[in-house]
């Protein structure tokens, strides 16, 4: 082919005629399939009989060979496992690690690594392993084994093992073939267990994956490990002290290391933004992330999830070979195809069992006759071997109709062997009573066989008994709630706008600035011309001349509300609209207007909290107009779609709009529902309301641990998992409680109001021994103690009447020196809150399009500037 290459003339097209075209079949096609074959078969995917990989399988015999209860060198145990397996020490050195690491077969002695930081295992000449005690009961037994010729034809290596448990659901499996791929997620060893029972007993079982790692898993969409299902899995942050967040647990498939450089990328990035991060794992994961001053820790949490490995999605895919095929099943048909396979080993088993002890019986009945008939006499005469078994087989005949099988001349050969001291020390009723316990032991067998399903299911039991007590579950199981990467975002770039020239960008330093954003938000611009753009930010963008407002563009934002007065055409008439927008087509032109050519915006606001302001129209002193200023409250409006055409203001010409009143919020206070499954705030009505809230109001939440504090209602807010309260606080409300002083020995009962809302504080001692029994937010609490001690009485605490409302720091007045068995709230004594005077306020509502509505007259073209807080605009 070079030589072709070289000779080839310049003129290719005329040329192509004369090449020939070897179509490649044969044995590179039959190679290639026996290698796509081997490799799904030998290498990389586990099958679901034992649950093993060649290599692991291979491992597990050596292990088996060689165990005499004792460690063995890894290194020893490689070479061993080499008589079996045709590739090199390092993959089985590998393998046997992996395999070790999963805390079920192998018990392992020396530096095995570390699934938590990721560091790797010591040589294998410095580590040892020997066989579990699990593995030793449940994967082994040469009497159900089939047996196959190793590579080399050398030695007998195991098909299968006779595994009687779900190992492969236990262990996960991952591994890439040619064509395919495999990756089955872990489960936990005792659910596994409870739902092989629950198949036995015809029930319906659910299975979910259980981590080493622990973290926290959302399984919703885990489509039972198929094709297409998806496992979204989290570290486990928690908030140390307002600059601190520790991370205790992290996901699967991730390690310290790979979590902290994630970390590390996103704050260069300015995705996230933290001091700096400390790794200080051990037996258990302690990552401390270090925040600066002034930066959320809730928001941080939650920017954590969105931009680093402490949120991780995987995507299972069952894939497992079955009678030398490769197959794609979900993880519940596994359980019952392992759980039906362990049945039918036991039943092997029992049925090996019964055969051999019916064996014992019969022989032992035989060497009962033999002997105590004396027939080894009637050999004395017989001088061949032939006349010997002949003398034998005769004398036994008249004794052996209650046997359950022939004598067979094995047997009789069987009996000549027995040794003359052995007759000589026979002893009918030892005999006797080995017949009958051999006897119940082949009824007891028989009454397995007969009850199968029972006895598969005390197997198991036992199973769990014996080895499921160190083994919950590690992996906490919660619906997620979606993180929106822009709301949590650090503002990581800077907004200028040029609002004559129409450019918006992060590089437009010389010009205005706006605001600091991130560089994934949307930017929301209106121009003087009455349309309306939304764009993703970028260095610069162009979307129209003379801007008159610019804000970063929150999704879904009800409570933004924009009040626009505009002018429809060149010499029109003029209209006011309030209106929010929710969602848009990024990129897209949308026109505020009534749609005709000349039209212009008079007046403009931006309001956050559905403020609606008064304003002064001044009219222009043309022909017989006889007012020429009046004022207009936006409050009167109310809230529409971005379409709607709005109010006529009037139809005469305009002369300017100047504001007169800022406004308040005419939105209703905002509803905030609790959502325990999520552990989140929303707005959506999931979970238990918690109240109507306006910008001044706070949550209240008080743990176990004792302490207590006020947050904003922020959605993004997360908490802690020893919360007890989590409410709408009310400042004129006192906290009441019943605490034990581990200094003193002693219960108290205190009331107290919280001092600064700003500041979380501990309401009871710090000692080790002190702890919260029962707390109330009631006006007027009464609570029920019950003693440890029979012979007391139980007593009613009137908080209100016991001790006065004092501060958090006061330990209160002392209940009793008896230990307290229980605290029961009961309910509280009535009270009449005094009446707050309310301002009306109008629903939010979302319309796409209104018919105009007649209104006061106004009209305007002058310009006018921006006023000092940019959310105000005149023309």
């Amino acid at each position: 082919m070079q030589e072709e290459e070289e000779i080839q003339p310049e003129n290719n097209q005329e040329n192509l005629s004369d090449e020939t075209i070897t179509k490649v079949s044969g044995m590179y096609k039959d190679w290639f399939l026996d290698y796509a074959s081997y490799v799904i078969l030998e290498r990389a995917v586990p099958a679901i009989d034992d649950g093993l990989k060649p290599v692991q399988r291979r491992i597990m015999q050596s292990m088996k060979d060689l165990d005499d209860g004792r460690y063995n060198k890894v290194a020893n145990l490689v070479g061993h496992t080499m008589q079996y397996h045709p590739h090199g020490d390092a993959s089985i050195a590998d393998a046997m690690v992996q395999l070790g690491q999963k805390e079920l077969l192998i018990d392992m002695q020396g530096n095995w690594g570390n699934i938590l930081t990721g560091d790797r295992a010591a040589a294998s000449r410095y580590i040892e392993a020997r066989l579990s005690k699990f593995a030793l009961e449940v994967v082994f037994n040469p009497k159900t084994t089939e047996w196959q010729a190793s590579y080399d034809g050398r030695r007998k290596e195991p098909i299968d093992l006779p595994v009687k448990f779900p190992l492969l659901l236990a262990q996960g499996a991952e591994g890439i073939a040619v064509g395919l791929s495999t990756k089955i997620l872990p489960h936990n060893f005792n659910e596994l267990i409870d739902a092989s029972i629950k198949h036995l007993k015809g029930k319906s079982f659910v299975l979910l994956p259980d981590f080493l790692t622990g973290g926290i898993a959302d399984v919703t969409n885990y489509n039972e490990g198929k094709r297409g299902g998806k496992v979204r899995v989290r570290s486990k942050i928690s908030q140390f002290d307002k600059n601190t967040l520790v991370i205790n647990e992290i996901p699967f498939g991730t390690t310290t290391s790979s979590l902290i450089d994630s970390v590390l990328k996103a704050n260069d990035k300015g995705k996230i933004k933290i001091k700096k991060i400390e790794d200080n794992t051990a037996a258990t994961v302690e990552i401390l992330v270090h925040l600066p001053n002034g930066v959320s820790p809730d928001k941080t949490i939650d920017a954590l999830y969105a931009f680093t490995n402490c949120e991780v999605s995987i995507s299972p895919l069952c894939c497992i070979i079955e009678n030398n095929k490769p197959i794609f099943i979900g993880v519940n048909e596994m359980l019952r195809k392992s759980t039906d396979h362990t049945v039918a080993l036991l039943k092997q088993e029992l049925e090996i069992q019964l055969q051999e002890l019916e064996e014992q019986w019969h022989f032992a009945s035989l060497e009962r006759i033999f002997i105590e008939n004396r027939i080894y006499r009637d050999i004395e005469e017989e001088e061949t071997w032939k006349g010997v078994i002949a003398a034998i087989d005769k004398g036994l005949k008249p004794h052996t109709k209650h046997l359950k099988r022939k004598v067979t001349e094995e047997d009789i050969v069987r009996l000549t062997e027995i040794r003359i001291k052995k007759i000589s020390k026979f002893d009918i009723d030892k005999a006797k009573q080995f017949i009958e316990s051999l006897e119940e032991k082949i009824a007891e067998v028989k009454h397995h066989l007969a009850n199968l399903i029972v006895f598969a299911i005390d197997y198991f039991k036992n199973l769990k008994e014996k080895y499921g007590k160190d083994k919950d579950r590690k992996t906490e199981i919660r619906i997620f709630e979606d993180i929106v990467a822009t709301k949590v975002a650090m503002k990581n770039a800077k907004l200028y706008v040029n609002r004559k020239e129409g450019f918006f960008g992060t590089s437009l330093r010389k010009d205005e600035f706006v605001a600091d954003c991130a560089d994934i938000d949307d930017i929301i611009v209106f121009l003087e011309d009455g349309r309306m753009v939304v764009s993703k930010i970028d260095s610069k963008t162009f979307v129209g001349k003379n801007i008159i407002h610019i804000a970063v563009f929150k999704k879904k934002d009800k409570r933004t509300v924009y009040n626009m007065i505009y002018r429809d055409g060149k010499a029109g008439p003029t209209y006011m609209k309030r209106f929010s927008v929710t969602s848009i087509t990024r990129d897209k032109d949308y026109d505020l207007t009534a749609g005709n050519k000349g039209s212009s915006v008079l007046y403009f606001s931006a309001n956050p909290n559905g403020e609606a302001e008064v304003v002064m129209v001044y009219l222009r002193a043309l022909g017989n107009v006889k007012k020429l200023k009046w004022e207009i409250d936006f409050a009167d409006l109310a809230i529409k779609g971005r379409g709607s055409k709005g109010n006529t203001v009037t139809k005469h010409a305009v002369k300017k709009i100047e504001l007169k009143e800022r406004g308040i919020s005419t939105l209703k206070p905002r509803k905030i529902w609790f959502d325990d499954t999520v552990q989140r705030l929303n707005v959506e009505n999931r979970g238990d309301l918690l109240g109507e809230f306006t910008a001044e109001d706070r949550l209240l939440i008080i743990t176990q641990s004792g302490t207590v504090k006020t947050i904003m209602p922020e959605l993004s807010a997360h908490f802690d998992d020893d919360m007890i309260i989590l409410e709408k606080w009310i400042p004129n409300k006192p906290i009441s409680a019943i605490h034990y002083d581990g200094e003193k020995e002693r219960y108290y009962v205190k009331r107290f109001m919280i001092d600064n809302p700003n500041k979380e504080e501990i309401f009871i001692s710090e000692h080790p021994k002190s702890q919260l029994e029962i707390v109330a937010t009631d006006f007027r609490p009464i609570a029920e103690v019950i003693f440890s001690k029979r012979a007391l009485e139980n007593e009613t605490v009137n908080f209100e009447e016991f001790i006065a409302v004092k501060g958090i720091k006061a330990i209160g007045n002392q209940l009793t020196t008896d230990k307290i068995k229980q605290v029961n709230l009961l309910e509280p004594l009535p009270y009449i809150e005094p009446e707050v005077n309310t301002v009306d306020v109008v629903e939010e509502v979302e319309i796409d399009n209104t018919k105009p509505e007649s209104k006061p007259e106004v009209n305007n073209d002058e310009d006018a500037s921006e006023d000092d807080d940019g959310q105000i605009t005149l023309f």
